[in-house]
C-alpha cells in the first residue's frame, strides 16, 4: 500500500492550546510539535482531557484559543487538518443493517479512498482478520469485531495523521498484534499518530504527552 502523503517533511504544530469542557477549563497553554514517523501517547486520568483534545485536534470540537499549524502534505493548500487525519473514538460509527463490506464501502466511498492509494476493502477486512465477516450485518458482530471494523477505515483511505482515542479496546491479543503493525507500518512511510491508549505499544521513539497532575 504506498501513502499519498511524503515520506518526510510532515510537522504537526500546537501552540499555547487552551481548552474547556462544559465551561471547565481542562487544557492551558499545550504545546507539542511532531514530524513525520513519530507518535505521541496522551496519557492521564479520567477527566483529565484527553478525549477533548483528540476530537479538538480532529475538528470535531472548536478550539477556545491557540494555534494548531500542519505541514508537509501535499493536501494543505485545500484541506483543512480534520480532512488529512483519520479519527476513530470510542463509538464504532457503523450502520448495524449494513454487511461489514458495505459499511466500509461507505466510509471509503466518504473519505475519498481511491484504487491505487489505500487497499480494497476486502483487503482491509483481511488484514484485520475479519473477513469472514464480509457480509454479516454490523449489529450480528461482535465489540472485537466493531472495532477491527472500524479500524479497517485507516487503510481504505490512506491520511497522514491518525488520532485514535483507545484503540485496543475490546481487541484480542491478535487483533492488537495486527495494529501495533498497522500503526508501524503507518510511521515507516512517514505518517504521524497521537493516541490515547493505556496498552503499551512497544514502539521506539514514542513519545508521551500527560495531561493534569501526576497521582
Amino acid at each position: 500500500m504506498s501513502a499519498p502523503f511524503p515520506a518526510s517533511g510532515l510537522c504537526l504544530k500546537v501552540d499555547n492550546l487552551d481548552l474547556e469542557r462544559g465551561g471547565r477549563s481542562l487544557i492551558q497553554g499545550l504545546g507539542f510539535e511532531l514530524a513525520s514517523g513519530q507518535a505521541l501517547l496522551v496519557r492521564g486520568a479520567n477527566g483529565a482531557g484527553k478525549t477533548t483534545l483528540l476530537r479538538t485536534l480532529a475538528g470535531l470540537l472548536p478550539l477556545q484559543s491557540g494555534q494548531i499549524h500542519f505541514s508537509g502534505s501535499a493536501w494543505e493548500q485545500e484541506c483543512s487538518l480534520a480532512v488529512q487525519s483519520h479519527y476513530v473514538g470510542h463509538a464504532e460509527a457503523l450502520k448495524g443493517a449494513l454487511s461489514a463490506k458495505e459499511n466500509l464501502e461507505f466510509w471509503a466511498l466518504m473519505l475519498g479512498g481511491s484504487a491505487g492509494a489505500g487497499l480494497s476493502c476486502t483487503a482491509a477486512l483481511e488484514s484485520l482478520a475479519i473477513r469472514h465477516a464480509l457480509d454479516i450485518p454490523a449489529a450480528y458482530l461482535s465489540a472485537g469485531q466493531k472495532r477491527r471494523l472500524a479500524l479497517a477505515r485507516l487503510l481504505v483511505a490512506p491520511r497522514p495523521l491518525w488520532i485514535l482515542d483507545e484503540p485496543f479496546t475490546a481487541l484480542d491479543q491478535q487483533a492488537q498484534s495486527q495494529l501495533r503493525k498497522m500503526i508501524e507500518e503507518h510511521l515507516a512511510q512517514g505518517g504521524l499518530m497521537i493516541a490515547s491508549t493505556h496498552v503499551a505499544l512497544g514502539l521506539a521513539g514514542t513519545r508521551e504527552l500527560y495531561l493534569g497532575e501526576r497521582s
